[in-house]
């Protein structure tokens, strides 16, 4: 068991105190036939898209934990597809629809806080999940920004090796409007500040693979492809672009491309050579706190014994925060944590095009 995985265990120990030792038996499945008592507890999940970590990890395992501790309770699900102004339009439908509290990933922090001050009026807490939100919110879980950001530069660094002091490097941050974006590049820069130099930075709009793709291209060219050692890229979907932008500009070897969210794409680039590596922040402890701190505040409870942390957002000061901590992952613990923990198995990850590189990593059945 890892140090992630350990602390987060000592902070679910808490919140099965907090909100009832009863519940922490087995759930019902998530999205099963649930029967909800007329007046049930409504709680809001919004989330800003529905990729595949949204669809398989984050939706359902919120759900399965609220269902366990709240068997009344009733979720209201909304993805905005990225889209800032559906999100708005979502939040005031869970509203009108007499939702008590939301668990709410806002697709940009800023914009949503007009809706989060009439959700407040309204009389709705919300909880900001994974990425702060702007407005009077009641509480945040997220996975500790700036370690994410350190681990990332540490990793970089080994990677690079006798470049780690001098050599050149490009920043693939995320989108400017996500305060996560910002967090994870400090992190990274107290790391990386005075070892090595960044010949490029972007804030890559959108977090999209294909501005990142757009964004490397450019560097490679106005740097050479041969002066550059190692990418910062902030997420694994962004890492993707810049190793296509560098296989296209016939780079070899790849230099190291940091990355984040351990998607399944992700995995087998590290198991090939391509990514160095990934933070793996298992969802499952993220989801957890969300569904137990909006647990918690439908029945009037206050958060203190769930919450070890407190934040300040742009406009709220002491908000009760659940901060877990993130893991990094190379071709050289794939199997002691991810497939461990259940994330993936060997076979998702080994597939016919990979069995040739997992072989050589010993990620075998």
């Amino acid at each position: 068991m890892g140090p992630g995985i350990r602390h987060a265990v000592v902070v679910l120990a808490g919140l099965c105190l907090a909100v009832g030792a009863g519940a922490c038996g087995l759930a019902r499945e998530a999205g099963g036939s649930h029967q909800h008592p007329a007046g049930g507890l409504t709680i809001g999940l919004l989330l800003p898209d529905y990729t595949s970590r949204m669809q398989k990890f984050d939706k359902p395992l919120v759900e399965k934990r609220i269902y366990e501790r709240c068997p009344d309770c009733r979720v209201e699900f909304a993805s905005a597809q990225h889209d800032v102004a559906t999100q708005q339009a979502q939040v005031d439908a869970m509203i009108t629809k007499g939702v008590k509290v939301m668990i709410l990933d806002a697709v940009d922090s800023r914009s949503l806080r007009h809706s989060i001050e009439n959700a407040h009026r309204a009389g709705v807490r919300t909880i900001a999940y994974d990425r702060l939100a702007e407005g009077p919110i009641s509480g945040y879980v997220s996975f500790d920004g700036d370690r994410v950001g350190r681990l990332q530069g540490r990793e970089l660094l080994r990677a690079m090796g006798d470049k780690a002091h001098g050599g050149q490097i490009v920043m693939m941050n995320g989108d400017v409007s996500d305060p996560n974006s910002a967090w994870f590049r400090q992190g990274a820069l107290a790391v990386l500040r005075g070892r090595v130099h960044i010949g490029k930075a972007y804030e890559t709009t959108g977090w999209r693979p294909e501005a990142a793709h757009t964004n490397m291209s450019g560097a490679i060219s106005a740097l050479g492809a041969d002066r550059i050692d190692g990418v910062l890229s902030a997420n694994d979907g962004l890492a993707s672009g810049v190793i296509s932008a560098m296989k296209a500009a016939k780079m070899q070897p790849l230099p190291p491309v940091t990355g984040q969210d351990v998607e399944l794409s992700a995995v087998q680039r590290i198991v090939q050579g391509e990514q160095y590596m990934s933070v793996y922040k298992p969802f499952v402890y993220e989801a957890n706190a969300a569904a137990d701190m909006a647990v918690a505040l439908i029945h009037g409870r206050s958060l203190a014994p769930i919450t070890r942390h407190t934040v300040n957002s742009p406009t709220t000061r002491g908000v009760p925060a659940v901060l877990l901590t993130p893991i990094s992952v190379t071709v050289h613990n794939i199997k002691g944590t991810l497939v461990k923990d259940g994330m993936y198995t060997v076979d998702q990850i080994c597939t016919p095009t990979y069995a040739a590189a997992c072989a050589k990593a010993g990620l075998t059945r």
